[in-house]
């Protein structure tokens, strides 16, 4: 059960008895539990998945990008003010939108990876699953990393853009077959440009290769996971716009780099 008491799906339908695009149901995470440290003052009062973005929360752009993608059930895990997440998903679930969700309270931060590991069951029998940072902002159409990820027949599949700071990223190597041959988090010395843009889709029985992995401390999905599955993981290259808005400077850079995208798209679907 989720915060809310409610359970999910039979295993393979959302509450609206629909499937995915591709004829199967897809399960998501969306990491939405960071405290947002460097974004204070504004987080110290609103979680960073409310903050919104030329009018819109990020949590639900996140949704409304999942519900596209024909997403069936999406599980949110919460830390920092977790009952104004709850709240605000309530408010949408009562309008009927989008695909179905449930949260997770972590009273102790999981770390990206330890909420995958603590939920397993929940994605256990899927062909695969997503996992999201909801700190970015992306118009990356999902469905693409969904099909690069069935195409591949690896354990994972990593969404991957050309970053301008790469110490600042988790940087990728790829190898002549198309497959990781190599990953570190913030590297001082980066041997490229190809950083993780945090959406990824992963076999269930990925998770197997973090029994034992840290402990009981917090285990991340960059520092932890990404390196047990050099050579066995593939990528993709993200179309279209995407940004960390970690920090108050980039979130202040998406607020107009947003409304520019979504003008601009709204003038190219008139013509």
């Amino acid at each position: 059960r989720g915060r809310d008491g409610r359970r999910g799906r039979d295993g393979r339908r959302g509450r609206d008895g629909r499937r995915g695009r591709e004829g199967i149901a897809v399960k998501a995470f969306l990491l939405a539990a960071g405290l947002g440290t460097r974004l204070r003052p504004l987080t110290e009062l609103m979680p960073k998945c409310l903050l919104p973005v030329d009018g819109r929360s990020l949590i639900d752009i996140w949704l409304d990008a999942l519900d596209r993608a024909g997403i069936d059930e999406v599980l949110v895990n919460l830390h920092h003010l977790p009952e104004l997440v709850d709240h605000h998903l309530a408010a949408r679930t009562s309008r009927g939108v989008g695909p179905e969700v449930r949260t997770v309270f972590e009273p102790e931060l999981l770390g990206s990876a330890g909420t995958l590991r603590a939920n397993r069951e929940w994605v256990e029998g899927e062909e695969f699953f997503l996992a999201l940072n909801a700190d970015n902002l992306t118009d990356f159409d999902l469905r693409t990393l969904m099909a690069a990820h069935r195409g591949q027949g690896v354990l994972a599949t990593l969404a991957l853009f050309k970053s301008p700071v790469p110490s600042a990223c988790g940087i990728v190597e790829l190898g002549p077959d198309g497959l990781v041959a190599g990953f570190v988090e913030k590297p001082p010395a980066p041997v490229g440009d190809l950083a993780n843009a945090g959406m990824y889709a992963f076999d269930p029985s990925a998770l197997d290769l973090l029994d034992g992995v840290g402990g009981a401390a917090s285990v991340d999905i960059g520092y932890h996971f990404l390196p047990l599955l050099v050579g066995r993981a593939g990528g993709v290259l993200v179309e279209g716009y995407f940004r960390d808005i970690g920090t108050g400077e980039a979130y202040e850079l998406a607020q107009t780099e947003w409304r520019t995208r979504t003008s601009r798209a709204a003038t190219v679907g008139a013509t």
